[in-house]
């Protein structure tokens, strides 16, 4: 059985068990707080536990490495979102040590594209585009440096309320202890 099938047959056990009652909430999050966070599996349970929050508490966004890259991007645009029309008045941007983009290689990553049959002409295209992909795929070498960059480009956006805080943390990822890099409390 592939893993979609595994997944389907999973699915129609768990709704008919009724599985989901124990998750029911509604889309305003309850601690009134958006959470930026690591896609990292490492964080998938234990960032909730460590953080002291349940099903419907929070809005999570994922990406790699926490960082928000673009002021205008799917990431903002999903911050504005939780702001202005679920009620969330603070963000957390939450990295974590031992991060996979601290260690990231664009050369490496362009060359594994190559390998699926990325074409030379769709590098082309891209460049021509005005995307550079050694900007687009960087990692980073300080993950405490680059949970203050994230916090600088959300606190620095012109469409965030002065009124919501937004603060970075780093968390270890085995032992969920968390560091605080930026207070927005202060």
């Amino acid at each position: 059985m592939n893993v979609l099938n595994e997944i389907l047959a999973h699915n129609k056990q768990f709704v008919e068990n009724k599985g989901y009652e124990s998750f029911q909430s509604d889309k305003f999050p309850q601690k009134k707080m958006v959470i930026i966070s690591c896609m990292d599996t490492r964080l998938v349970e234990l960032l909730p536990k460590a953080m002291n929050f349940g099903n419907g508490d929070v809005k999570i966004i994922k990406t790699a490495g926490a960082v928000v890259s673009h002021p205008f991007g799917s990431v903002m645009r999903s911050i504005m979102i939780a702001i202005y029309s679920l009620g969330a008045e603070e963000v957390y941007v939450v990295g974590h040590h031992d991060c996979g983009m601290a260690a990231v290689s664009v050369d490496d990553v362009v060359e594994a594209m190559k390998k699926r049959d990325v074409s030379p002409d769709t590098m082309t295209i891209l460049e021509n585009a005005g995307i550079d992909l050694n900007v687009w795929l960087r990692g980073f070498k300080d993950v405490s440096e680059s949970v203050e960059n994230s916090v600088n480009v959300i606190r620095n956006h012109p469409l965030i309320p002065a009124d919501v805080k937004i603060h970075g943390l780093v968390i270890h990822p085995t032992t969920g202890k968390l560091d605080v890099v930026v207070d927005g409390n202060a």
